[in-house]
């Protein structure tokens, strides 16, 4: 039985000193980056520093009786444009956040059930971050009765 203890414990050493020894080899550095390849198309538009991926259009839904809606169906399109190019739903807290390209109008269209449809018009033009959009619901004409 000691022999067998011998050879484990021999074994257990002999991995615990590999795993040391490859701990302790340097590391190479990494591999510069290969340069971009050269192209003649416009450069990137700059955009601003606190939006670097766009316009955020955020905001709240709220029902008649200012408590917030989820699930109510967001859709964003440019103004002037027939197609719906964005569409989101509002979380649990009635929240919606999307982001789309600075430098346009858009139309803001709120559809949710037992609820008149609501559009509201967004200003990106000048690209300089977000804009919050707190959409009031109101009843439709005949269950205001």
């Amino acid at each position: 039985m000691s022999l067998l203890r011998t050879r484990i414990f021999a074994a257990t050493l002999f991995i615990a000193l590999a795993l040391g020894a490859r701990a302790q080899e340097p590391v190479p550095p990494p591999a510069a980056p290969a340069p971009a390849p050269e192209s003649r198309s416009a450069p990137p538009v700059a955009l601003h520093p606190r939006a670097p991926y766009g316009f955020l259009i955020h905001g709240t839904v709220f029902d008649d009786k200012a408590l917030s809606v989820p699930g109510a169906e967001l859709r964003i399109r440019r103004s002037g444009e027939k197609k719906y190019r964005w569409t989101t739903r509002t979380n649990s807290r009635g929240e919606f956040a999307i982001r789309v390209p600075p430098g346009n109008d858009y139309e803001l269209f709120v559809q949710v059930r037992g609820f008149s449809d609501s559009t509201h018009s967004v200003d990106a033009k000048s690209g300089l971050g977000d804009e919050n959009v707190v959409v009031r619901l109101e009843l439709p004409a005949e269950k205001k009765k």
